[in-house]
This record gives C-alpha cells, structure tokens and sequence, in this order.
C-alpha cells in the first residue's frame, strides 16, 4: 500500500509540474497566440501549423483544445477553421515526450533553486513557475523510475501488469480512462515512459497505453464544450473522433510500431517518444487532405441544433 500511495503522491506531482510550467508558458504568451490563432487559420494547413507552434509553447494538446473552444464558443473562430488547430495539437504534443527522454537529473536542484529565487521578483514570476513546474517533472519521472520495480512486485500489480501485456486492448482501456481523470495524455504517458525505462511495462503496452491516452484527453475538451454551443461541440467532437479514428487504425499495428520504433532509438524512454510522433504524424497527415470533408462528416454525424 505504501508504493501505491507514493505512486498517487508522484502522479500528483507530475500533474502539478505539467500544470505551473503551462501557467508559465501561457502567461508569456497566451494573448499572441489567441491572436495568431485569429489571423492564420484561414485554411487547414495553417491551422495544423498554428496547432502545432501553439502546443509545443503551452506543452498542451489539452489547453490548446480548450482555448479553440473558447474562441468558437465567443464566435472569433468558426468550427471548419479548427479542424487544421486540432490536427496540429496532436503532432504538437509529441515534442513534450521528446523533451522528458532528455536527462536533466543533475540540475534538477539548480532547477528549483532558480524558481524559487525568481518567485521574488513580480516581473520573472512566469520564468519561477516555469522552471519551478519543469523541476518537478522531472523530479516525478525519478520518482516513478524508483518505486516501478518493487511496485511491480505486489501481486495483484505484476498480475496486471502482466494481463497488459498480453491484452494490449486492457493497457489501451487503462490509458484512455486514467488519463480522463487526470487530464493530461502527457502525464499518463509520461507515466508509462517512467515504467517502461525500468522493463516493468514492455514498449507495445507503453504505446497502446499511449494511444488511450490520446482519446483520454479528449474529455478535457468535452467538458469545456458544455453549454458553450453548437459549434464548440462540434470541435470537441471532431477532436474525439480524430483520436479513436487513429486508435482503431493503428492498435491492430502496435507490435509492427514498436518494432519501427526500436529500429530507429536503442533507450525505451526515447522509442516510446518516437512511437507518439510517428503516430500522431501519420494520423493527422491521413486527414489533413480530407479537413473539409471531415468536418462535413462531423456536422452530419452530430446533426444540426
């Protein structure tokens, strides 16, 4: 019971590190980028690039979804112009994996240190969140690296663990419904890179876990579109399908992902960031064509209000 409670304490603190270095980011620039939001999704391809600049900045798919509902909601963006936005928050995300397969572990403490230190001064006190919320991710990471080998030596946990990996349709049921708790796909994969590094997971349980992940997160949005309007519903729709559209195609391929992935990356840590990029890549590049069309479709699927 004690690894378990270290694992929802360590959970909790990667949460809370994923959400001050967001706090960080989005408080330097959130005002431009409902701006450039505003000017360049004039057509799909804009939009997926403004998605993609938009993630990697606020580390969020999430954040990026709802900030597009909001402007749909408010009537500053139409629901065809978020098609190109969505596509984008899904490439965009994978830079946040590549960024923990990166070894900061000595300056963690310098990390720390220099958030707080800025915590003092009002005008850096965005530069404090973010060093301050990247300094307990990493710190989390290390924390699940420590406690997954004897975590994964209670009896019931190696028993599930064990069904993941024999049922990788379980580990994408566990990715998709933990990760609508916590709010994060980030997080949960985050998590999964954690366990994998340490061979307590295997690498196609670590990217269907992935794959769940991104279909988890769209609850964020859908929570966000509530009440909000027909076309803000409509993008939080076309976010979900998005993501079950790619689960569907790919989950049959997993084994044939993470041979691709090992091909090209020897670290765990660095095959699993690999995966979510190939796969997210090549899910959003299978529509980006057909934007318009898939828009339509969520229209038609969804009715009229």
């Amino acid at each position: 019971m004690l690894y378990i409670f270290f694992a929802i304490i360590l959970a909790f603190c990667f949460l809370l590190g994923m959400t001050w270095l967001r706090i960080g980011l989005f408080n330097l620039s959130g005002t431009k980028m409902k701006e450039m939001l505003q000017r360049v999704t004039t057509t799909p391809i804009n939009g997926t690039i403004a998605g993609i600049i938009m993630t990697v900045i606020l580390q969020s798919s999430s954040a990026v979804t709802v900030i597009t509902v909001g402007l749909v909601s408010a009537r500053i963006l139409t629901f065809p112009q978020t098609i190109g936005i969505i596509l984008g928050t899904n490439i965009g995300t994978t830079i946040t994996l590549q960024f923990f397969t990166f070894d900061i572990t000595n300056y963690i403490i310098p990390f720390f240190l220099i958030g707080i230190f800025l915590q003092f001064f009002n005008k850096f006190r965005s530069y404090s969140f973010i060093f301050l919320g990247i300094g307990i991710i990493f710190t989390a990471m290390n924390g699940f690296v420590w406690i997954s080998e004897p975590f994964a030596q209670i009896e019931y946990i190696q028993q599930f663990l064990g069904l993941m990996s024999k049922h990788l349709l379980l580990a994408f049921l566990v990715g998709t419904v933990l990760t609508a708790i916590v709010q994060s796909s980030t997080v949960m994969t985050g998590i999964a890179m954690s366990f994998l590094m340490t061979g307590t997971i295997t690498l196609e349980s670590s990217i269907a876990i992935m794959i769940g992940a991104n279909i988890g997160t769209c609850a964020t949005a859908l929570l966000a579109a509530i009440g909000a309007g027909r076309e803000a519903s409509l993008t939080a729709f076309a976010h979900l399908w998005l993501n079950i559209g790619g689960a569907v195609i790919f989950i049959p391929f997993v084994s044939f992902l993470a041979y691709i992935s090992s091909w090209v990356a020897q670290s765990p840590a660095t095959q699993l960031a690999h995966a979510s990029v190939i796969y997210n890549v090549l899910c959003s590049l299978l529509v980006l064509p057909f934007a318009e069309q898939f828009g339509r479709l969520i229209i038609k699927f969804h009715g009229r209000r």
